[in-house]
């Protein structure tokens, strides 16, 4: 017969690409490549030669050795569906070799009967080869899923190293931009305890210049006035010893009236300094009641001298407009009094810087210029309104959102810390008030303050 090559071939190379697919032993694709080889030669032999007597038990032997090796080794159990389907035919093929060998007699009293179980068979083959062929597409199909799996998992560990590795140099980045931000805000800390003490020394030092101009007019007629009482005590002493005493008597009338003006100026020399111990002292944060009107008079007057002590040329109009039914409010008034001294003392070098512009006439732009600070005072309902303005420059529009930021500036460097109107509207804001700015530029600014009466 001449199917058994054939079937010994293809059912060979069915086993191999089973394998392939399923199995990656490249030992046994050898030895199933090199059985092929052995197929062919032999069946070209079995054509050639007549020796098909013993080539046909060749065939049987060979085709019931890849169907026992498939069922033995666990490695082939991926074809057994492929063995099954050819074992029948095997079998009846060698039972009708057999039945021919033992007598031609007995052979065709079960001729018909072999004749169609291999025809049976070979349906079922058929059919079994083809459930194989869905199968190993199936398997196919499953083994690329699992390569495919197997790659993406490989690709998502190599991922994940990869971002593993990211997050850890990021991570890294991350730790050392925290401790250099940490260093940084260490440093700007540093900074601005020294910049507050700065300004409060700054201010400290006006509000002291200008105490020091206070407290010097008053002791000048002290000085004064003790000189002239001197000089009257001599002319009294020569009236009496001549015996005029209608003239001692009237010398000694005007040692009286200097005598009460030398009172006059030392207890207005003892109210400014004891103003200036209760100043200077460090806040308690208590507030308490304050004639606000003596307040805002006070500073505004100490923050003119102030100036006027370190620029003797300077000269300006303090007006004060005082509403007398403001009264005391609650307030702490070490606080309120340095937003007053911040306030005034920009205005005071507004009007300064101003004044610089002028002519030798004092004219600016075609009109006479008068360098002049208001303060004003306003009872509203539930609140006191505190006015400083002035008639300098203005402030420009592009900054005026930048004012009250802390260290932002817009004099000149070495002229100021930027830390004034930060602090002074931190201390309104505590004291539950309200401050606005009003500025024409380079006509006047106002600085508006609202504080609750209750």
């Amino acid at each position: 017969m001449l199917a058994e090559p054939f079937i010994a071939f293809f059912l060979l190379r069915d086993v191999r690409r089973i394998l392939r697919n399923t199995y990656l032993d490249k030992t046994w694709d050898r030895r199933i490549t090199v059985s092929l080889y052995c197929i062919v030669g032999l069946f070209v032999i079995d054509i050639a030669l007549p020796v098909e007597f013993v080539t046909k038990w060749i065939w049987h032997l060979i085709l019931f050795s890849i169907i026992t090796i498939g069922f033995i080794k666990i490695e082939f159990n991926a074809t057994r569906t492929i063995l099954s389907a050819v074992l029948p035919f095997a079998i009846l093929s060698f039972l009708t070799d057999v039945f021919k060998l033992w007598g031609a007699e007995r052979f065709k009293l079960i001729d018909t009967y072999l004749d169609i179980a291999i025809i049976f068979s070979i349906v079922w083959m058929i059919a079994m080869v083809l459930v194989s062929r869905k199968q190993q597409k199936a398997l196919r199909k499953e083994h690329q899923k699992t390569l495919e799996e197997e790659e993406q998992k490989l690709w998502m560990a190599a991922r994940k190293a990869e971002l593993e590795k990211i997050v850890a140099e990021r991570t890294l980045e991350l730790r050392l931009q925290k401790e250099q931000v940490e260093n940084t805000l260490a440093e700007l800390k540093s900074t601005q305890t020294q910049l507050i003490h700065t300004e409060k020394m700054a201010s400290l030092g006006e509000l002291t210049a200008g105490i020091a101009h206070e407290i010097q007019n008053p002791l000048n007629f002290v000085n004064n006035f003790s000189e002239i009482n001197t000089e009257l005590i001599d002319e009294m002493k020569n009236e009496l010893i001549a015996g005029n005493s209608k003239e001692a008597v009237a010398i000694a009338e005007n040692i009286k009236e200097n005598q009460q003006k030398i009172t006059y100026h030392g207890e207005r020399a003892d109210a400014i300094v004891k103003g200036m111990l209760q100043h200077s002292r460090k806040s308690t944060g208590q507030k308490e009641l304050t004639d606000i009107n003596a307040l805002a008079d006070e500073y505004a007057r100490l923050s003119y001298h102030g100036l006027r002590a370190k620029d003797k040329t300077f000269n300006a109009t303090i007006q004060t407009n005082f509403d007398e039914s403001a009264g005391s409010i609650n307030v702490i008034p070490q606080d309120i009094g340095r937003v007053l001294l911040n306030l005034l003392n920009n205005a005071l070098y507004a009007v300064n810087e101003k004044k610089k512009l002028k002519d030798d006439a004092g004219i600016i732009d075609g009109e006479q210029y008068e360098p002049t600070v208001a303060v004003s005072t306003r009872k509203l309902p539930g609140s006191v309104e505190i006015s400083v303005k002035d008639n300098g420059n203005g402030i420009p529009k592009q900054v005026m959102d930048k004012i009250y930021q802390p260290f932002f500036t817009t004099k000149p460097t070495g002229q100021g810390t930027g830390l004034g109107l930060s602090l002074s509207y931190d201390i309104i804001k505590s004291h539950g008030g309200e401050i606005e700015v009003k500025t024409q530029e380079g006509k006047c600014t106002e600085f508006i303050i609202q504080l609750p009466i209750a």
